[in-house]
C-alpha cells in the first residue's frame, strides 16, 4: 500500500530514482536524471513518454511539480542553442516551476520496470535470455513461446495488446517459437537476433535495410511503434514512485502514431 504522505522533496524523488535505475552504469545519448530544476517540494508528478509541449501542458493543467519521462532533452549532437521549440518547452517548465526528470537507457534496461520488461509482461512473454548474452546492460531480451504460432497470429496478438497494427516483414519460418525484442528505435538490433538464430524480432521502428536483413537472413521482423512499445516502462516507474513515496502520480499518454 502507498504511504499516506502527499508530498516529497525533489531530493527524495531523485534519490529513489537514481538508486533504482542506476544511470551511472550507462553511456547514454543524453543526461539522465534531473534535466530542469523546479520546485523543491513535489506534491504531484505527471509521467509520459516524451517531454513534448503537449505533455508539459498536461502537467501544467494538473498542477504537477515534476514531469518524469523517457525522452527528455539535450541529446548528443543536437543544436545546443535555446531557440524555437526548445525555448518554448523550457519556458513553460521554468514559468511553472516544474522539474523535468528523464531516464533513457536506464529505463530501457531495468529488469522489472524497464520498457523491455514491461512489454514482455504486456505480451505475456517469459524472458529467458538477453539479446547480448553475458552483457548485464543488454537492451533487449528473448523468449520461447510455449505454443508456436504463425507470424500472422503473433502480429494479431501484438495489435490487440498495443492497440496498434504492427508492420510485418515476413522472412522467417512458418511457425514462430523463439523471439527477441527491443523497444523504440532498435531496428539495427535485428543483427543480434539473427546471430542468436531467432524466428522473429520486434522493435518500435523500421529502416530500409531492416527489410532486406529480415528477408535474407530468414527472420520475421515486426515494427510495432516507437511510442507504442515504450509507454509501459515510464508508467510502471511512476507507479513505483507513488507506491514508495506516496506522491500522486498520473501517466498521460500523448498520442503518437510513430
Amino acid at each position: 500500500m502507498p504511504m499516506t504522505k502527499s508530498k516529497a522533496t525533489l531530493r527524495e524523488v531523485l534519490s529513489l530514482l537514481e538508486g533504482t535505475l542506476e544511470p551511472g552504469r550507462f553511456q547514454d545519448y543524453c543526461p539522465n536524471g534531473l534535466q530542469v530544476e523546479g520546485a523543491q517540494h513535489v506534491h504531484r508528478i505527471v509521467t509520459g513518454v516524451t517531454a513534448s509541449a503537449a505533455l508539459i501542458d498536461a502537467a501544467i493543467a494538473r498542477k504537477a511539480d515534476a514531469l518524469l519521462v523517457h525522452h527528455g532533452y539535450f541529446w548528443k549532437g543536437e543544436d545546443p542553442r535555446i531557440t524555437g521549440m526548445k525555448r518554448t518547452r523550457l519556458n513553460k517548465l521554468l514559468a511553472h516551476d516544474i522539474s523535468l526528470i528523464a531516464y533513457h537507457l536506464p529505463l530501457d534496461a531495468h529488469a522489472e520496470l524497464g520498457n523491455n520488461a514491461q512489454l514482455a509482461k504486456l505480451l505475456g512473454l517469459t524472458i529467458d535470455g538477453r539479446l547480448e548474452p553475458g552483457n548485464p546492460k543488454s537492451l533487449g531480451n528473448t523468449a520461447t513461446l510455449a505454443t508456436p504460432v504463425s507470424v500472422e497470429e503473433f502480429a494479431l496478438h501484438i495489435e490487440k495488446m498495443l492497440g496498434r497494427t504492427p508492420q510485418v516483414i515476413a522472412g522467417g519460418p512458418l511457425q514462430v517459437r523463439r523471439i527477441g525484442w527491443c523497444t523504440g528505435a532498435a531496428q539495427d538490433y535485428i543483427d543480434k537476433a539473427i546471430a542468436l538464430g531467432l524466428d522473429a524480432f520486434l522493435s518500435g521502428e523500421i529502416s530500409e535495410p531492416t527489410v532486406h536483413a529480415a528477408r535474407e537472413a530468414g527472420i520475421h521482423y515486426l515494427a510495432c511503434g516507437h511510442h507504442a512499445t515504450e509507454r509501459y516502462g515510464i508508467k510502471a516507474l511512476g507507479d513505483f514512485v507513488q507506491e514508495k513515496l506516496g506522491v500522486p502520480v498520473e501517466f498521460v499518454d500523448i498520442d503518437n502514431p510513430v
